[in-house]
Order: structure tokens, then C-alpha cells, then sequence
């Protein structure tokens, strides 16, 4: 019992929040592999007063997305991430024309060390990640290397015959060069089982970002916008179908913002589990 709370725990906190991050421990030479599928759009917009104002006919931002996610544990206390993201997305502008862009997004690299925990329930993590753009003009982002340092807390336990599972993150990140803005990232979550074998979970997550630029002109474009905040809130719901293979669907929608979309989004996600990976058996 105890090995499949831990698993179902590592699904649920891998689907928190905006990004693949977990605060509960990957044990040595386990590889998790997360594929994903998001869709993104919009066709209203806050103000940078936070007033919501239409896009001029009928304008509308849709974005496709495809991310792969992995985490390795090299030894009990440290493990290492990465996340690579293609991009794709159409704007609409005022005059009726439309445009699009499609590649590579900004790759992140990173090590996440295991502070401490209690009662071995709850987790406390922190993580340095490396920004790399893979594409040359800012259409797909900043083009603007950076870093980001969070801490973050991850714990479970029962209620009645339920299993749960939580997990509370805030993240600073820095992008670098002339105009780079620094971020606050955030996010709350709270996942429960709804059967007897933890075959099935749901789960609901607070996040948001408040970014700040000496550029603050609205863009349409979200990859591009430098001085804005927002707070979305989503639902999740995961199944599982073994030890090494679960799938989670995801709808979100921003509810509060200054100067960037009104969007509405959804995500498709698969959790692949590896053991052993890179080195001799290990009987857990």
C-alpha cells in the first residue's frame, strides 16, 4: 500500500500547477516522462487597468502546444528536470488578417535537491532551472536566456477511505537582457481519489503569474508579454491505468489579470514510469 500512495502522489503533484513539477522525491534511476498536448485561446483581453475589453473584430489568439516532460532521480535527495516545448499559434488582428508561428519554445534544465520532510507526508523542495531559448526571433518568446529558483511543498495523507494529495509552489524567474522581466510564479493544488484502488483521481489548482518589465505595452501575443499578471484555476482528472502508466485531462480559465488574455485552455497529459533506468536493478 505504501509504494502505490507513493506513486499516486508523484501523479498527482507531476499535473499541479502550470508546469510538470513535483515536491515529492524521485527515487534513484527513476525516469518519469510526462508528453503533453495544450490548447490555448481567446478572443477577450484585460486592460492594464484590469478592465475587459473585446479584441477589435472579432480578433482571437489560439495556440497549440506539444511538451515533453522528465525527471531523473540520481541519488535520494536530488534529482534532475527538463522540459522541451513546441509551440504553435495564430493571431487574428483588428483588420481581419491572420498570421501564425510554429517552432521550438524556451527549453528548461534543472536540479531539484530535497530539503527536508515531515513524518515522511510532507515535502519541502527547492529547484534552480536554466532557461534556453531554441529559436532566434522573440515571435516564440523573450529570445532571452534565464533562471528560476522555486520552493515548493508536497504532502498526502487520508480522508476517510480517500487518499489526497497537495502541493503549494512559488517560483522567482529572471530572464536576462534589455527589457528581461522578472516573475513571480504561483501556484495551490489539492487532489483527491475517488475509488477504493486509487485508480481515479481529481483535483482542482489555483496559479498565476505576476511579471514585471520596463516594457509595458500590451502584445497579442502571450509569449511575448513582458508587464502583466493573472490567476487561472483549473480542474484535473487522472487516471491510472497501471504501476507505470496514467493519463490526466485538464481545463483552466483565467479569472482575474492586467494587460494579457482572457483565455480558456485545455490539456491532455501522459505519465510514463520507468525504473532501473541507466544502472543496475533495484528491488524498491
Amino acid at each position: 500500500m505504501a509504494k502505490r500512495i507513493l506513486f499516486i502522489t508523484s501523479l498527482l503533484c507531476l499535473l499541479f500547477g502550470f508546469d510538470a513539477y513535483c515536491g515529492w522525491p524521485t527515487r534513484p534511476r527513476r525516469l518519469i516522462l510526462s508528453p503533453s498536448y495544450s490548447y490555448f485561446t481567446a478572443n477577450k483581453d484585460w486592460d492594464s487597468v484590469g478592465r475587459k475589453v473585446s479584441r477589435p473584430n472579432n480578433g482571437t489568439f489560439r495556440s497549440h502546444s506539444v511538451s515533453l516532460y522528465a525527471e531523473y532521480g540520481i541519488v535520494r535527495r536530488l534529482a534532475a528536470t527538463g522540459t522541451l516545448p513546441f509551440l504553435s499559434y495564430n493571431i487574428k488582428d483588428d483588420t481581419g488578417r491572420s498570421f501564425g508561428v510554429s517552432g521550438f519554445g524556451d527549453m528548461e534544465l534543472g536540479l531539484k535537491y530535497y530539503l527536508a520532510n515531515i513524518g515522511y507526508k510532507y515535502y519541502f523542495t527547492l529547484q534552480g532551472t536554466g532557461i534556453v531559448p531554441l529559436y532566434k526571433t522573440e515571435g516564440l518568446g523573450f529570445a532571452q536566456g534565464g533562471g528560476e529558483l522555486r520552493l515548493g511543498l508536497s504532502g498526502a495523507g487520508n480522508i476517510g477511505k480517500s487518499f489526497y494529495s497537495l502541493s503549494l509552489e512559488n517560483a522567482v524567474r529572471k530572464y536576462l537582457g534589455d527589457n528581461g522581466p522578472i516573475q513571480d510564479r504561483y501556484s495551490a493544488s489539492f487532489g483527491i481519489t475517488l475509488d477504493k484502488k486509487f485508480h481515479d483521481q481529481l483535483s482542482v489548482s489555483v496559479s498565476g503569474v505576476l511579471s514585471k518589465s520596463d516594457f509595458t505595452a500590451f502584445t497579442r501575443n502571450i509569449y511575448t508579454a513582458r508587464d502583466f499578471t493573472f490567476t487561472q484555476v483549473s480542474l484535473s482528472y487522472g487516471h491510472t491505468f497501471n504501476n507505470s502508466f496514467s493519463i490526466f485531462l485538464t481545463g483552466g480559465r483565467f479569472i482575474t489579470g492586467r494587460n494579457t488574455t482572457i483565455a480558456t485552455n485545455a490539456s491532455v497529459a501522459f505519465i510514463y514510469k520507468i525504473d532501473n533506468f541507466l544502472g543496475r536493478k533495484i528491488y524498491y
